[in-house]
């Protein structure tokens, strides 16, 4: 997978690295600002097009650079005929804020009087790492209480960038959140993006950045080649346990997700349907089931259950030497290395691998990537703020998918989509981003309330959109 500039997800750090890399090729930092500025006011532009005669655009400055943009913002909707004023916090504390209000040509209006349909909050920016002030929390509540919107300029004031926490006791819920230049870690983690409806990216024109993150992006796939069969376009085998049903939406889902052949090896009976290839194992025949050197990748997990059989199928897997995708039961069972497997842990299994391996601490990226290292896997930490690891330092942050989500046997769908994709790809992070990409389009096209067998379905048109 290839990712262009605008889909890293930075550190404040590494942003700021960048911008200096700009700069250091003849940008300046007024016309980083202007860039800025003027791309976030097209979108606060067109959200005002809806506004009532009377009720335009309050934009509140800071005192950096961030209250800088602000101010373009504000003149470049004034340029443009719009009723627009600015709240100013505090003076403009740097020379780039200082030129850009100069600049400014409206309406400066005090913080009591303001009131209108759209606030535009340029407080302050990503450099924020400590609680916002009783009396900045109170401005910006009360601003935005008098105003039918509120629009956040590259994060909202009162939000730690890196980590996503909240650092405002009473922080308004924002309609948008315009990104500047690249996208920041906290536009993808909780509790922070609960906190607005939609997320865009004004681009600054700035390059690749070195060492960042990347966003979990549409996949290109392919039809199968013209030569294609089931067994060159992957077949996988998933090792069903104690209890049929997950394993049963497991092997739908990787059905749907473009293996060649999915074949169960049960544990006893399991009522499969007919598409589905099951051979039965038994408690002793499964190590002998996976001989096959046709198996391009094995899932174990789903329905497994925690006893000592399961532990002995989980073990059976790991020596097989195929590729693995280990989800649910088989991650609670997990006592070793798993080198080039995919893992998919929701916080409880997180939790518990992170204490097997000797892990604590950090946020979800960090403790995606520490697990990532210490078994060899590539991990999905999955949630409604999904972070993809690998051992190698690579890491992606999954867009806000629908809540509707959050109902049982999801998990068993993701875990059969890494599947499939292991088995296509052979490369467990491509695996890993696609399946996280095609989750999350099949839960959209799903619509609201439905049940994972639903979702196992949408898998099918979410590829095709795909192609």
């Amino acid at each position: 997978m290839t990712f262009a500039a605008a889909d890293q997800v930075l550190t404040v750090a590494q942003m700021v690295a960048a911008e200096e890399r700009l700069m250091d090729g003849g940008t300046d930092v007024h016309e980083l600002m202007q860039r800025a500025g003027r791309g976030a006011a097209e979108y606060v532009w067109r959200m005002a097009a809806g506004a009532p005669h009377g009720h335009g655009v309050t934009v509140l400055c800071g005192p950096g650079n961030n209250g800088g943009d602000g101010y373009v913002i504000a003149e470049a909707i004034r340029e443009r005929g719009g009723e627009v004023q600015v709240v100013a916090a505090r003076d403009p504390g740097t020379d780039a804020a200082r030129r850009a209000a100069s600049l400014y040509r409206g309406r400066v209006a005090d913080a009591g009087d303001a009131k209108g349909w759209i606030l535009v909050d340029c407080l302050f920016g990503t450099g924020l790492s400590r609680m916002l002030s009783d009396g900045m929390n109170a401005l910006l509540a009360g601003l935005a209480a008098r105003h039918h919107r509120t629009v956040a300029i590259d994060v909202p004031s009162g939000i730690d960038s890196n980590t996503g926490a909240i650092l405002a006791a009473n922080l308004p819920h924002y309609a948008l959140c315009i990104a500047l230049g690249y996208w920041k870690r906290a536009h993808f983690l909780m509790p922070a993006m609960a906190h607005w409806d939609m997320a865009r990216l004004v681009d600054i024109g700035a390059a690749k950045a070195r060492g960042g993150a990347v966003t979990v992006s549409k996949p290109q796939l392919s039809v199968p080649a013209p030569d294609a069969h089931k067994y060159r376009r992957g077949l996988v085998a998933v090792v069903g346990g104690a209890m049929s049903g997950a394993a049963l939406l497991a092997s739908r889902a990787a059905a749907h997700g473009g293996a060649g052949y999915v074949k169960l090896l049960a544990r006893g009976e399991c009522g499969a349907p007919d598409w589905l290839v099951v051979q039965s194992t038994g408690d002793d025949g499964l190590s002998d089931a996976l001989l096959d050197e046709r198996i391009a990748a094995v899932l174990v997990g789903p329905g497994l259950g925690r006893d000592d059989n399961a532990r002995a199928r989980l073990n059976a897997a790991l020596a097989s030497g195929h590729r693995a995708v280990l989800d649910a039961d088989a991650l609670m069972l997990l006592d070793r290395p798993a080198a080039g497997a995919i893992l998919t842990p929701h916080e409880g299994e997180l939790s518990r691998l992170e204490r097997h391996f000797g892990l604590s601490g950090g946020g979800k990226p960090d403790r995606a990537q520490a697990l990532a290292r210490a078994s060899g896997a590539v991990v999905v930490a999955k949630g409604p703020d999904t972070v993809i690891a690998a051992p190698d330092g690579r890491i992606a942050f999954a867009g806000k998918a629908p809540s509707w989500l959050s109902v049982a046997g999801t998990g068993d769908v993701l875990a059969g989509l890494c599947a499939a994709r292991l088995a296509v790809t052979a490369d467990a992070w491509a695996a890993a981003n696609e399946a996280v990409w095609l989750h999350g389009e099949a839960a959209r096209l799903a619509g609201p309330a439905f049940h994972a067998g639903n979702l196992a379905d949408h898998v099918q048109p979410a590829m095709a959109n795909c192609l």
